[in-house]
């Protein structure tokens, strides 16, 4: 489970896009928190210390106590916008949680003891992950950092379904209940794939130069033949 981190906040009288500029100058990243049931409050947070979490990985996934003037609540990042250039923070918006209360989160998937499957250690297999993250529905105050699955004893031709994980206790996985989350591959599948995509992108762009060749060919005609 993610411990609770704290994170020290402002609170501010003015929203909009002037205002929004005016907390960035001062190196800070405009922020909200909504729902639970209350009206809407906006914040501003430290720009190197959003950065630094976002940057950490698990945001999305870790409960927060924003302490604003005094003022402490518990919310959950929901969303956050970064400068298209630079990757800088722009906005977060924070859902603010209750007691009692689920919510559904992306949580990694973390594969262990990859060097204890037969199919991957002595007979070359490569595991095909179809499913990085999972969707649960669960506590905030107890959101896992990331859910382990064990590769010990995996063949080739194995298959992973969400059934065959365990997931923490009162979590729920909000997807197919039979959905596949990895399976092992022998050694060439994966390479035909690739090969055989690279050899339809050559095609289409060899396609697409001699289309453009007749093109050429076709305004050159003409042009001689306004000449002539």
């Amino acid at each position: 489970m993610s411990a609770v981190k704290t994170l020290e906040a402002v609170a501010r009288d003015r929203v909009g896009k002037g205002a929004a500029r005016a907390v960035r100058r001062q190196g800070q990243v405009p922020a909200v928190i909504y729902g639970g049931g209350q009206a809407p409050q906006a914040i501003a947070i430290d720009l190197i210390r959003t950065r630094t979490l976002i940057y950490a990985g698990g945001f999305k996934t870790t409960l927060f106590e924003i302490n604003a003037g005094g003022k402490k609540t518990r919310a959950i990042p929901r969303d956050f916008q970064l400068d298209p250039v630079n990757g800088v923070p722009l906005h977060v918006d924070f859902l603010r949680v209750v007691a009692g209360q689920s919510i559904t989160v992306e949580v990694p998937v973390h594969f262990i003891h990859d060097e204890a499957a037969p199919g991957i250690k002595q007979r070359g297999g490569t595991l095909n992950i179809v499913l990085h993250t999972l969707a649960l529905e669960v506590a905030p105050d107890a959101i896992p950092e990331a859910i382990e699955i064990d590769l010990t004893g995996r063949e080739i031709g194995d298959i992973i379904h969400i059934t065959d994980v365990k997931l923490p206790a009162g979590a729920t996985f909000t997807g197919e209940p039979d959905a596949t989350v990895a399976n092992i591959v022998p050694p060439t599948v994966l390479g035909a794939e690739v090969e055989a995509e690279e050899a339809a992108i050559a095609e289409a762009q060899s396609a697409e130069a001699a289309d453009e060749k007749i093109e050429e060919a076709a305004e050159a005609s003409e042009d001689e033949k306004k000449e002539d």
